[in-house]
């Protein structure tokens, strides 16, 4: 298959980062979200990401126009019957992303790849909403996606031999970053493992071990993390990694996908991280550590 346009659906952190990086890519793009107004800030976020690389001499201002120019603001499902496929990247709402995939299933030709960004939640679950659930598949990008060239492909229970097989071309052959399959199981690979050492390092700061700060550096110096785990969490959102980590616990029931209580109040406070401007560090307007 020749794939030239895609959709995606949903326009926060994830879903800009898979536009954008898309558009750089060459393809078109149909960037989809509830109300003009959210439509509007995703496009302008993208744009904002764009405007930093131009700073840093990264793009010219021709590029940056060209890969603007690519991605399309859509207010209707409908429009997605174009696209050769679909991702989405909504919350991690299991009842919301099951209407979205029974709405798409409705619009989208039987032979487009309907694809989840989703980082726990079960495909095969997902796929049950609707008529053609071979077709539907798992391609968890990470953040941030335009410097980790990794995608982890899902299969589900009903995810056909040749929808994986396109998926994997997508990723590694129009996209260009590494993809490994993975059976589906409650936070896959990457999230299963990293949301565990988040977990492991909210436990050292609420025994009082070591501050905040020298934690992430512990990880960070000591070990090559790009972030310390104290601030890939305010990265992902503290909201998100809690929801994540007590649906592993639901799932698995082991202590050791028990959510701190540190973790319980920082989000019970709306300290979430960058998406409110602090979290166990402080963030400005444009995501970057204060």
């Amino acid at each position: 298959m020749q794939f030239k346009k895609i959709g995606v659906i949903g326009g926060g952190t994830m879903g800009q980062g898979i536009a954008e990086m898309l558009a750089v890519r060459g393809l078109d793009v149909l960037l989809v979200e509830q109300s003009s107004e959210k439509l509007d800030y995703a496009y302008s976020m993208i744009e904002l990401s764009l405007d930093k690389q131009l700073e840093k001499w990264g793009i010219t201002m021709s590029e940056k126009k060209l890969i603007l120019s690519r991605i399309h603001k859509v207010s209707h499902f409908a429009e997605l019957g174009t696209c050769d496929m679909v991702i989405e990247t909504i919350s991690e709402d299991l009842e919301m992303k099951k209407q979205v995939f029974a709405e798409l299933d409705a619009v989208c030709p039987g032979h487009i790849i309907l694809a989840s960004n989703t980082s726990t939640l079960s495909l095969t679950e997902l796929a049950s909403s609707t008529k053609y659930p071979s077709r539907v598949i798992g391609m968890h990008f990470i953040y941030p996606v335009a410097k980790v060239n990794l995608v982890e492909i899902i299969r589900g229970l009903k995810t056909s031999d040749d929808t994986f097989v396109q998926t994997k071309h997508f990723v590694e052959e129009v996209v260009s970053k590494k993809g490994i399959m993975v059976y589906e199981s409650p936070g896959f690979v990457t999230s299963r493992i990293i949301l565990t050492l988040i977990n492991e390092a909210l436990h050292v700061l609420q025994e009082g071990v070591a501050t905040a700060e020298d934690i992430d550096d512990a990880m960070r110096i000591g070990y090559a993390f790009q972030h310390g785990p104290l601030e890939m969490a305010d990265r992902f959102g503290l909201d998100s990694v809690l929801a994540a980590m007590e649906r592993m616990f639901r799932e698995f029931g082991d202590l050791k996908y028990r959510p701190s209580v540190q973790l319980k109040k920082m989000v019970r406070a709306g300290h979430l991280g960058v998406k409110s401007g602090e979290g166990f560090f402080k963030y400005d307007k444009d995501g970057d550590r204060v």
